[in-house]
């Protein structure tokens, strides 16, 4: 069994000895580090690290005690987690099933460090498959009049199930600001695309009408700008003139959901840094 860990996430201006500074403080407290990885953005001047250590004493107090070391002594900002925190998930999803389907048995299969809370969904078609899997199913009808209300009732039961995190496994629905600022946790969405290209509807039409060569798939953190948010996960396929939109659609749709997965457990796994509409993913 693996000894527990504290993760900590860092970024703030770049200076000399960080690297040598983290680690020492570590390594005098007898504590022993298990990953560790850094990042500069030269142009913005910023320093993102990633550390992981197995605490040689009380792991709250040390963590608690590293958060306060990075912010008063380094003044970098720190995100500190706990390797045994297994945060809770609201899967998001609408009638498309295959990235409902795939990210549950992916979480069956302990393959994710969290675990299902609850399933909303603005269609009643998947119920039935969520009873099966044993997860709570909620059924929040949206339309254009009652979307405010819709997404009222949708933040309750967030709030009410305790998720740290949003996924949205195809939702076809756009979520507001007002929604992004209430939920209180990050949202993950999937789009059936290789963005910047293709952003909005239809995708897979889109780029049958261009003739492209290569069609992907995108995994980013939702934001009040559609499909503008933080790039978590890509990747992409090659398709050719015989392939048409039924094939692009098939074709993406596996990459859609190595793309979902891989996003997901990349932000449950603590890897993630945000800044700038940008991404550091440390692997």
């Amino acid at each position: 069994m693996k000894s527990p860990t504290i993760i900590a996430l860092l970024h703030g201006p770049d200076q000399p000895g960080l690297v040598s500074r983290v680690s020492s403080w570590i390594f005098l407290r007898g504590s022993n580090i298990v990953h560790a990885d850094q990042h500069e953005d030269p142009e913005a001047g910023i320093f993102f690290q990633r550390v992981e250590w197995i605490p040689s004493g009380q792991i709250d107090e040390e963590a608690a005690a590293f958060e306060k070391f990075a912010s008063q002594e380094l003044g970098m900002t720190a995100q500190v987690a706990q390797s045994t925190h297994r945060p809770k998930v609201a899967l998001f999803v609408s009638k498309i099933d295959h990235c409902f389907h795939d990210t549950i048995l992916r979480f069956r299969s302990g393959e994710m460090a969290g675990e299902l809370a609850c399933v909303v969904s603005n269609h009643q078609d998947l119920a039935e498959d969520a009873a099966r899997y044993g997860i709570p199913f909620h059924h929040v009808p949206v339309t254009k009049t009652t979307k405010a209300e819709a997404e009222a009732e949708q933040i309750r039961i967030v709030h009410a199930s305790g998720a740290d995190l949003i996924v949205m496994a195809r939702y076809m629905q756009v979520l507001s600001e007002s929604f992004l600022e209430k939920a209180g946790c990050p949202v993950i969405n999937i789009h059936h695309s290789f963005l910047p290209a293709f952003a909005g509807g239809k995708p897979y039409h889109q780029a049958h009408m261009r003739g492209v060569k290569l069609i992907g798939a995108t995994a980013h953190y939702a934001t009040a700008d559609l499909d503008e948010g933080p790039i978590i996960h890509q990747d992409v396929t090659r398709i050719n003139h015989r392939n048409a939109i039924p094939d692009l659609i098939r074709k993406g749709r596996d990459l859609e959901k190595s793309v979902f997965a891989q996003a997901i457990r990349l932000h449950l796994d603590n890897r993630i840094l945000v800044y700038n509409n940008k991404t550091v993913v440390f692997d």
